[in-house]
């Protein structure tokens, strides 16, 4: 059973009553093991509160891999050795960009700062990558989305999966950074020199908020 209790405002949103019923019926009867595990699907969305959300980075659906996937996209558990391959690249581009990256694949400390790391599909069968992406998920992201829109934001858009379902964002009142995805099939197609963690700082830091700590995750 999918635990609500710790999604704060987020609650409000009509998603949890009008579509989660018929995605947790479906999760049900899928005789597959489905990741994250179930106290951390919504953990995006609890780490990281509406008001307090001054980035959004969408993926796509959650690891694949057992032990790997836990609520946040892109994120890891701080164990998970080799780094997923799109991790890894954008690691990678934030060493050439900023000159640093984290030391571990648990990007916590980025939600505790203000980045939504949001999959718009919050499970997946092991395995199978993409398995639940007509689940429904997708009202969910449209929601969150539209409860975002009340003040500029920076938008971390890669790829052409996170570009479409962010097509809405106003480009004028908020900093959306598209480029290609970081995946080893794409990242050199413009993910790799588009230096998304500076440009979304130099904003930041114009709109009069503080930068974000992208690569140390003991210092506040």
């Amino acid at each position: 059973m999918l635990d609500l209790s710790r999604l704060g405002a987020w609650r409000d949103l009509p998603f949890f009553d009008e579509t989660l019923p018929g995605i947790t019926a479906a999760l049900a009867q899928d005789q597959r093991l489905i990741l994250p595990p179930a106290p951390q699907v919504f953990a995006a969305l609890e780490q990281t509160q509406p008001d307090a959300v001054r980035v959004v980075i969408l993926g796509q659906d959650p690891y694949p891999t057992p032990g790997h996937a836990h609520g946040l996209a892109f994120s890891a558990s701080a164990d998970t050795q080799p780094l997923p391959r799109s991790l890894s690249n954008i690691f990678k581009e934030m060493r050439d960009d900023i000159g640093d990256a984290p030391p571990h694949a648990d990007l916590h400390f980025w939600a505790a700062q203000g980045v939504l790391l949001l999959n718009t599909a919050l499970t997946v069968p092991a395995g199978d990558a993409g398995g639940h992406a007509k689940l429904g998920w997708q009202d969910l992201t449209t929601q969150v989305l539209d409860r975002l829109c009340n003040r500029p934001r920076v938008y971390l858009l890669w790829g052409a999966h996170a570009q479409k379902v962010a097509k809405a964002v106003d480009p004028g009142m908020n900093l959306k950074i598209e480029t290609a995805h970081p995946s080893p099939l794409s990242a050199r197609r413009g993910f790799f020199g588009s230096q998304p963690f500076s440009r979304a700082n130099d904003w930041l830091h114009g709109q009069g908020q503080r930068a974000i700590n992208w690569a140390t995750p003991e210092v506040p």
